[in-house]
């Protein structure tokens, strides 16, 4: 590693995308002494808010990205729906770390599946379907229940249709109509745990904590760190973490979602090129945050191990939490509060979140729940 390849403080990192993970990326590089630029088509968005500067375009504007590219000394984005072609005609002009290459895999679920299985990382088993006709003929090896996805876009439970039975197989026609789809095998885990992985073009790899992830109507309310996992389950994750990070020549943070069955199995669900809703617990619990991680491995830095400095209870604010969120500043001095500016308070839009460091983690689950917010 040397000075030539470091993109030092006072250059400006350029990110596309302006919700709350640019928001957080920026805070992070301009802590570092980084000039941040935004491009996003919402005007005062999240990122816009304490960056710099800001190109109000669509993501796969081209002049836009063409005009962000001149501007910047290196290029990432917050999340997945950019346009990897418009991007790749950038890839020329200015640094784009993560690359392209990386984004149109984790951006097609087909893809990121045959990469997996041809790392041999363990899977749910899963059908490519076309019409309605292919889900009839898939059901016979991969049963009920199962999940429909749409290959591209969905999040927080949108894009999918879950099929107990025959009789759901009609529910997925609207599906279908927005094109090829993904049927996979229900997993009946037990936990549902993610881990945060970073690497940089020098090859080194730091692998934050295994963490444990609660859902409610298909978005995350609750992250705990670490995992109520054992030893050697939290050890393979990580060894699963590092071989995607290297064969996926990742350069930033990754997301890695995985499910943990009651006989110890380990499937992983998904993939996400970027810091990830829960990683946010490490802004305060860790030595470094992904963010930071994220930030340092773009820019060439050298990256630190990193160690947990406290067990944590993150938990998402959604919009029709956030007035009653805002009583518990008056009530809970120890909590650390994070809001992300956005305008309007949306349901189920992730408005903010809360960190708790704790020495007790079921004592702290318990003292959120008797807030009555998140029921």
């Amino acid at each position: 590693m040397n000075l030539s390849n470091l993109i030092v403080p006072g250059k400006t990192i350029g990110i596309i995308g302006g919700g709350q993970l640019g928001r957080m990326m920026t805070l992070s590089a301009k802590e570092m002494g980084y000039r941040v630029g935004v491009l996003d088509p919402e005007a005062n968005c999240p990122t816009a808010q304490v960056a710099d500067w800001q190109i109000i375009a669509k993501y796969n504007d081209a002049e836009a990205l063409m005009e962000l590219a001149l501007k910047c000394d290196v290029i990432t984005y917050e999340f997945e729906n950019v346009d990897v072609d418009a991007l790749s005609k950038i890839e020329s002009i200015v640094k784009v770390p993560q690359g392209s290459d990386l984004l149109s895999i984790t951006q097609d679920r087909l893809l990121e599946k045959a990469y997996l299985e041809e790392n041999n990382i363990n899977i749910a088993p899963y059908a490519t379907i076309i019409d309605l006709e292919d889900i009839r003929l898939a059901i016979d090896s991969i049963g009920f229940p199962c999940v429909l996805k749409t290959i591209r876009g969905g999040y927080d439970g949108k894009g999918q249709v879950v099929l107990y039975s025959e009789e759901d197989i009609p529910k997925c026609e609207f599906l279908l109509q927005t094109g090829i789809c993904v049927l996979e095998a229900w997993i009946p885990f037990e936990r549902e745990c993610s881990v945060m992985v970073a690497r940089n073009e020098a090859e080194e790899i730091t692998v934050f904590p295994v963490v444990e992830n609660l859902h409610r109507k298909n978005i995350l309310h609750e992250t705990i760190a670490p995992a109520r996992i054992p030893l050697d389950v939290a050890e393979e994750v990580k060894r699963v973490a590092i071989v995607i990070a290297e064969k996926l020549e990742l350069v930033g943070v990754l997301g890695i979602e995985l499910f943990l069955t009651s006989t110890g199995t380990l499937y992983v669900n998904e993939l996400a090129p970027r810091p990830h809703n829960s990683g946010h617990y490490s802004i305060e619990a860790c030595t470094f945050s992904q963010f930071d991680a994220h930030i340092r491995a773009i820019c060439g830095w050298p990256l630190p191990q990193v160690e947990l400095l406290s067990p944590a209870v993150m938990v998402n604010v959604l919009g029709e939490q956030i007035e009653e969120s805002l009583f518990q500043i008056l009530l809970k001095p120890d909590w650390h509060f994070h809001y992300y500016g956005k305008g309007i308070a949306k349901l189920g839009r992730k408005m903010g979140h809360i960190t708790i460091l704790t020495k007790d983690i079921e004592r702290t689950l318990e003292t959120i729940e008797d807030t009555g917010i998140w029921e």
